[in-house]
C-alpha cells in the first residue's frame, strides 16, 4: 500500500462527505447515531472477538497491565459505547443556530451562524471506545472525521469502524463521514498532519510524546493539552473540613486522569494542623508525598521535592506539596509550574476567591471544588472529545460546540454601501 496515496484518497473522501454532513438535518444525524448504537449492541460478540486478538497481541508484545486494561473491551464497556452514542443523539444540535442578529445603522442585519469545522482528524491511543465516542461527537456536530487509533487496538477499531459505516449508510449518509485509517504504518500519521487541504483541525488524545509530535508537525490547527499539572491551594481562610475533603478527593478519586491534583499548596498559617490531619489520609491511600523543606519540618518522613517534581504530571499515587506564604505566593507558584489545565482555591474569603478566579490563567479555575470536576460531562456539555489548554477557538473541555465555528451572516434588501 502506498501510504501517501491512501491518505490522500482518505482525505478527499472525507472532504466530500463533510459537505453532505454539514447540510444534514438533526433528525437524520440522530437516527444514524441510534442505529450505530443498536449495531454495536447486536455485534457485541464480534467486537469482543476482535478485541481478544488485540489483547493477545498486546500481551505477547509486553504491554503492561494498565495499557491492557485501557485496551480491553468488556460487555459493560460495549454497552457504555452504545449508551454514549444515544446520549449524544439526545444533545441539542447547535448547527444552523443564529445568534446576535442586530440591525446596523446602515439598515443591514448582521448575525452569526454556527457551522461545522469540516473534517476533524483525531489521533488517539489504546482505548477502542474512543473510536465510537469521537465519531459520534463529530457526526452530531455535522463534521466528517478521520480517526487514527493506536496499532495495539487495530482489530477492535476496524470492527467498530465497520459498524459506524453500516449505520451511516443505512440512514442515507456517506460511510466516508467517519473513516478509521486501516494501515498501522506510522507514516500515515505524518501524512495526516500535512493535509490541510482536506483536514481542518487535528485533535491528539494520548501521551505527551504524541501530543508534542502532533503540535510540532501539524500544518492545521491543533486542539490539545500537553500536561495536567493541577493545583489545589488551601488558603488561610479555608474551612478545614472542607479543605481536607476536597484536597483528598482531588488526588485520590482517580490517579491516571489529567484533572487529578498533582500539587497541593497550603498557606503557612494553617499548614501544621491541616497537614497533620490530611497526610495520614494520603498515607493510608498509598500516596507518596514529596514536599519542600517547610513541609518536611511538619512531615519529617516525606521526600524533599525538586523543581522537576513541581513540573511533573505524575498520573500515579505521588504528589508534590509546598507551604506558601499566602495567596500571592500560591498564585506565583501556579504561574511558574501550572500547565494551565485546572487550578483550585479552597477559601471562605470572597476577595481571595475573586482574585484567584481573575488572576489564575488556566482553562478551568475553581473555588471550593475538586479539580476532578474539570470534565465535559460534569460541565453539562453531555460529552467531550478532549480538553484544550489553548486560548484560541476552544478552551477547557471540548464538547459539541467546540467542534463548530461561527460565520457572519448579513441580511439586506438591496442595500449598498455609500
Amino acid at each position: 500500500m502506498n501510504v501517501k496515496e491512501y491518505m490522500q484518497d482518505t482525505g478527499k473522501r472525507a472532504r466530500t462527505a463533510s459537505r453532505i454532513m454539514a447540510k444534514t438535518d438533526t433528525a437524520t444525524k440522530n437516527k444514524a447515531l441510534v442505529k450505530i448504537a443498536d449495531l454495536i449492541i447486536e455485534s457485541q460478540e464480534k467486537l469482543l472477538e476482535a478485541n481478544a486478538l488485540d489483547l493477545a497481541a498486546g500481551k505477547a508484545n509486553g504491554l503492561d497491565a494498565a495499557l491492557l486494561d485501557r485496551l480491553e473491551l468488556t460487555p459493560a464497556r460495549v454497552e457504555a459505547m452504545a449508551e454514549g452514542l444515544r446520549q449524544v443523539a439526545e444533545l441539542p444540535d447547535a448547527i444552523g443556530e443564529i445568534s446576535k442578529m442586530e440591525e446596523m445603522p446602515s439598515g443591514i442585519k448582521v448575525g452569526r451562524m454556527r457551522v461545522p469545522l469540516g473534517v476533524v482528524g483525531i489521533i488517539y491511543e489504546s482505548r477502542p471506545n474512543v473510536t465510537a465516542d469521537a465519531a459520534g461527537l463529530c457526526l452530531k456536530s455535522g463534521n466528517a472525521t478521520i480517526l487514527r487509533g493506536g496499532s495495539e487496538a487495530a482489530n477492535s477499531n476496524q470492527a467498530i469502524a465497520a459498524l459506524i459505516k453500516e449505520g451511516l449508510e443505512a440512514c442515507g449518509l456517506p460511510g466516508d463521514a467517519a473513516q478509521v485509517i486501516e494501515t498501522t504504518d506510522r507514516a500515515a500519521v505524518g501524512e495526516l498532519l500535512t493535509m490541510p487541504e482536506y483536514v481542518d483541525v487535528i485533535i491528539p488524545r494520548g501521551g505527551k510524546g504524541l501530543i508534542e509530535r502532533v503540535s510540532k508537525e501539524a500544518r492545521m490547527p491543533v486542539i490539545k493539552h500537553l500536561d495536567g499539572i493541577c493545583h489545589v491551594y488551601i488558603d488561610d481562610h479555608a474551612d478545614m473540613d472542607k479543605a481536607i475533603k476536597v484536597a483528598y478527593n482531588a488526588k485520590t478519586q482517580r490517579y491516571g486522569t489529567c484533572n487529578t491534583m498533582e500539587c497541593l499548596l497550603v498557606a503557612e498559617s494553617i499548614a501544621e494542623p491541616l497537614l497533620k490531619k490530611l497526610a495520614p489520609m494520603y498515607k493510608e491511600a498509598g500516596v507518596e508525598i514529596r514536599g519542600d523543606e517547610k513541609s518536611q519540618k511538619i512531615l519529617p518522613d516525606i521526600k524533599l521535592a525538586t523543581d522537576e517534581d513541581y513540573h511533573t504530571e505524575y498520573l500515579a499515587p505521588i504528589m508534590s506539596l509546598r507551604i506558601v506564604g499566602g495567596l500571592e505566593d500560591a498564585m506565583n507558584h501556579i504561574d511558574e509550574f501550572s500547565s494551565d489545565h485546572t487550578d483550585v482555591i479552597i477559601t471562605e474569603d470572597k476577595n481571595n476567591a475573586d482574585r484567584f478566579l481573575r488572576e489564575v490563567d488556566s482553562s478551568s479555575v475553581m473555588v471550593n471544588a475538586s479539580s476532578r470536576f474539570a470534565d465535559g460531562f460534569e460541565y453539562g456539555l453531555g460529552a467531550e472529545i478532549g480538553i484544550s489548554t489553548d486560548k484560541f477557538h476552544a478552551r477547557g473541555p471540548v464538547g459539541l460546540e467546540g467542534l463548530t465555528s461561527q460565520k457572519y451572516i448579513v441580511i439586506g434588501d438591496g442595500h449598498i454601501r455609500e
